[in-house]
């Protein structure tokens, strides 16, 4: 038990330590994550349709 007190202690001095972004930059970088992620949905959604497309009619499916 002594040991996990101790880890505690240690691990909230080092939180303490932490600079935390304020709040615009936390928005602004959600934002930009948010749009990021949408490209990349938006580009696999795309290859697997047009992969998808490709194949049907290579293999002659439905």
């Amino acid at each position: 038990m002594k040991k996990i007190t101790g880890f505690l202690k240690e691990v909230y001095e080092e939180l303490t330590k932490v600079t935390w972004l304020g709040r615009a930059d936390v928005v602004r970088s959600t934002v930009a994550v948010s749009f990021v992620v949408i490209l990349v949905a938006i580009y696999v959604s795309l290859v697997d349709f047009g992969l998808n497309t490709a194949l049907k009619a290579i293999l002659g499916g439905r």
